[in-house]
C-alpha cells in the first residue's frame, strides 16, 4: 500500500472523495453570451420547471442539433435534466448490472456508479488517446468480471475526453464499440466536448451512434461548449428501439423521484442555444480557437520541463503526467496525486485535481490543468483574449502563462 493511504483516507474511500469533494469542470474563463443572458432574462418570470425529461421545446432543439450530426431521431427519444450528474445517475440506474469505463475518466462517473452500489471497472486506454477503452483489454476485463460472478451491462466513454482533452481515432471508436455491443454491452457515449474541437476541419469526430444506433445513448452536457456551468442542463439521446423507449421511461421515473427538472428560463436559454444561431457558433469558433492557441502554450511549457502530455485537442484543458519528476517533486514532499494537486492547486491559485480524481492510481503523479484561468481575470480581460488575433501576446495572458510555466519550472 502506498504510504500516504496508511496515514488518511483513500481519495475515493467513505470519507473524502469525488462524491463530496469532487473537482469543479473546467472553467470557460470566459463571460456568458450577451444573446443567451437576454433569452434567460425574458423567460425569468416563468416561475415553473420543466416537465421531466423536459418540454417540447427543449427536446426539439435538441433533436436538430442531433439532426444536423447526422443523428436523427424524434422528440420522444430526448430526455433532459439539470445537468449531466443527474441524467448520468438515472442512465446508470436505468441499464443495471455492472459498469465500465476508461482508465482514466470524468471525475463524475465512478461516484454515480457508487452512489447506486453498482460495481465499476476501469478499463486502461490505448496509448494515443483517452476516452476509449483498449478493446482488447475490454473483452479481457468482460470475460474476467463475469468469471467472477460480475454482470457487466454498461461501458461509458467519450470521444472527445476529459480529462484527457484527446480525440479517438475513428478506427479505434468503432473497434471499442463493436468489441463492447458483441459481449453485450450497451454504451452510453458522453459528447459533452464534441464542439470544442480546438482543428475542427483536420479532425474527424465519430459518434459511436453513428456505428452501432441501436446500441448507444448519447448524452451531452451543454456546458461543454453552448451554456454556462451556473445554468445547468443536459440531454441524453436514446436509440430508436423499444428497448431504448422503455429505458428513457424508466430514466423520467429516476428524474421524477430525484425532483431533477430543468428550471423554464434555463430550458428557454439551453434550446436557444441548441438551435445553434449565429452568434452562439461565431462564440463556438471564437473559444475553441482561443483554447486551443492557449493549450498549446501550456501544452509547450510541460513538455519543456520534462513532464510528459498528450497534445490536447478538444475541451479547455490538458492532462499531464509528472512522473519524470519525481525525485524533485519528491523533495517538496509530493509523492502522489493528492499532494500533487494540493502543491499546483496553491501555487497556480486554480484547481488542479489529481489523477487520483480521474480513476488513476494514486501513486502516478498526474493532473489536470485548466486553461480557462489563463485567459484573464475580469469579463474585460476575457472578452478581449476571445476576440484577439494574437490572444498569446496580450499582457494579462502572458503574464498568467508566466506564472503558470514558473510553477512547473522550478520542478527542473
Amino acid at each position: 500500500m502506498h504510504g500516504s493511504e496508511r496515514t488518511r483516507p483513500h481519495p475515493l474511500g467513505e470519507d473524502h472523495g469525488p462524491v463530496r469533494y469532487g473537482p469543479p469542470a473546467p472553467d470557460p474563463g470566459l463571460p456568458v453570451l450577451p444573446e443567451l443572458v437576454g433569452v434567460l432574462a425574458a423567460s425569468a418570470a416563468r416561475t415553473r420547471p420543466e416537465p421531466p425529461g423536459g418540454g417540447t421545446i427543449l427536446r426539439e432543439a435538441a433533436c436538430g442539433y442531433w439532426g444536423r450530426r447526422g443523428l436523427h431521431g424524434g422528440p420522444d427519444g430526448i430526455a433532459a435534466a439539470p445537468g449531466a450528474q443527474p441524467l448520468l445517475l438515472a442512465l446508470i440506474a436505468a441499464h443495471g448490472g455492472d459498469v465500465l469505463m476508461p482508465r482514466p475518466c470524468p471525475a463524475t462517473w465512478t461516484p454515480q456508479a457508487r452512489l447506486l452500489g453498482r460495481p465499476a471497472y476501469h478499463v486502461p486506454t490505448p496509448a494515443e488517446c483517452g476516452g476509449i477503452p483498449d478493446p482488447y483489454a475490454l473483452l479481457e476485463t468482460v470475460r474476467r468480471v463475469r468469471a467472477e460472478g460480475g454482470r457487466p451491462r454498461l461501458l461509458l466513454l467519450s470521444v472527445a475526453d476529459d480529462p484527457t482533452a484527446t480525440l479517438a481515432p475513428p478506427e479505434l471508436v468503432r473497434e471499442a464499440c463493436e468489441a463492447a455491443v458483441s459481449e453485450g454491452l450497451h454504451i452510453v457515449s458522453d459528447e459533452t466536448w464534441r464542439d470544442t474541437l480546438h482543428r475542427p476541419h483536420d479532425t474527424v469526430l465519430l459518434s459511436p451512434a453513428e456505428m452501432c444506433p441501436d446500441d448507444v445513448t448519447v448524452l451531452s452536457d451543454l456546458a461543454g461548449a453552448l451554456t454556462p456551468s451556473a445554468w445547468p442542463v443536459a440531454v441524453a439521446r436514446f436509440p430508436a428501439t423499444a428497448r431504448a423507449a422503455a429505458r428513457r421511461a424508466r430514466v423520467l421515473d429516476i428524474l421524477t423521484a430525484l425532483g431533477a427538472l430543468v428550471a423554464e428560463p434555463v430550458a428557454r436559454a439551453a434550446a436557444h442555444a441548441l438551435g445553434e444561431p449565429e452568434a452562439v457558433t461565431a462564440r463556438i469558433r471564437q473559444a475553441a480557437r482561443l483554447q486551443a492557441q492557449v493549450a498549446s502554450a501550456a501544452h509547450r511549457a510541460v513538455l519543456t520541463v520534462g513532464a510528459l502530455a498528450r497534445p490536447p485537442q478538444a475541451g479547455r484543458h490538458l492532462y499531464a503526467d509528472l512522473g519524470p519528476l519525481r525525485t524533485r517533486l519528491a523533495a517538496r514532499g509530493v509523492t502522489d496525486s493528492m499532494e500533487l494537486e494540493e502543491y499546483l492547486t496553491e501555487r497556480l491559485g486554480a484547481p488542479a485535481p489529481g489523477g487520483h480524481r480521474f480513476g488513476d492510481e494514486l501513486g502516478a503523479l498526474r493532473v489536470r490543468l485548466s486553461t480557462g484561468p489563463l485567459l484573464g481575470s475580469t469579463p474585460e480581460q476575457q472578452t478581449e483574449s476571445l476576440t484577439a488575433v494574437e490572444p498569446l501576446k496580450l499582457p494579462h495572458v502572458a503574464r498568467a502563462l508566466s506564472i503558470f510555466a514558473a510553477a512547473l519550472d522550478e520542478l527542473r
